[in-house]
């Protein structure tokens, strides 16, 4: 069997605040990425849901970081929110997402769909979009609304080796830890971990059968330390 492997990191790397904590206090912005490489190894792209990555950019961060970096980026609202996954409005968007993140090679790692709060269960929807993602998507699907852990769901999802997204949030319960695909993606959306805590997901994860796994922490100062704990914790299980 293959040895499991967990990434972990942070929703997002361009933040001021880790100054003095985790970067240097006089790092330049545009020199965070190559920095937040070198000692993590992934991130989570929260931007994007404010709208379309641009190429440029993307080509940016793939010469910046390391071969295995990986890349989680987080779909436009406008697939997710506007148009709501409905394939009539979310078609052309979504061709458009999957051609630009082409620009990141094999550092493109998982699309995270997170579907809002109000958005209730409505399995002709999810199955028509699923319909429209291409063979290599990596989609990952974060639902918000209690209606969607259901068996169907979960149906629907592995048909395409679609990927439920395990979210541990200070205002809800994790929904079950469903595998879906052969890969897993947690957000552990808590302000504070123990090593404790850490370790608990970590017996988790190691109980799954789950190739590999992206992790990502709330982007406060201390999502870097919790990321190399858990991916410390993961190594000296093995």
């Amino acid at each position: 069997m293959k040895a499991q492997k967990i990434r972990a990191g942070a929703s997002g790397f361009s933040f001021k605040e880790w100054k003095g904590s985790f970067y240097p206090e006089k790092i330049k912005a545009d020199a965070m990425l190559q920095f937040y490489g070198e000692r993590l190894p992934t991130v989570e792209i929260n931007s994007s849901f404010y709208g379309m990555p641009k190429t440029a950019s993307l080509e940016k961060w793939l010469e910046v970081t390391p071969k295995t970096f990986r890349f989680a980026i987080k779909a436009p609202a406008e697939i997710t929110h506007k148009a709501k996954l409905k394939a009539a409005l979310a078609a052309e968007p979504l061709a458009v997402l999957y051609e630009r993140l082409a620009s990141l090679q094999t550092k493109r790692g998982a699309v995270l769909f997170q579907l809002p709060p109000y958005l209730k269960k409505d399995l002709p929807l999810l199955k028509e979009f699923l319909s429209l993602l291409p063979k290599d998507h990596r989609a990952a699907f974060e639902f918000r609304n209690d209606s969607w852990f259901c068996d169907e769901t979960y149906a629907a999802l592995e048909s395409v080796q679609a990927a439920l997204v395990l979210s541990e949030r200070e205002d809800n319960a994790p929904p079950p830890l469903v595998e879906t695909a052969p890969w897993g993606y947690l957000r552990l959306r808590l302000e504070r971990y123990s090593e404790a805590d850490l370790q608990r997901w970590t017996k988790k994860l190691a109980a799954t059968g789950w190739r590999d796994i992206s992790v990502y922490f709330m982007h406060e100062p201390t999502a870097p330390d919790y990321a190399q704990i858990l991916m410390r914790q993961a190594a000296e299980k093995e």
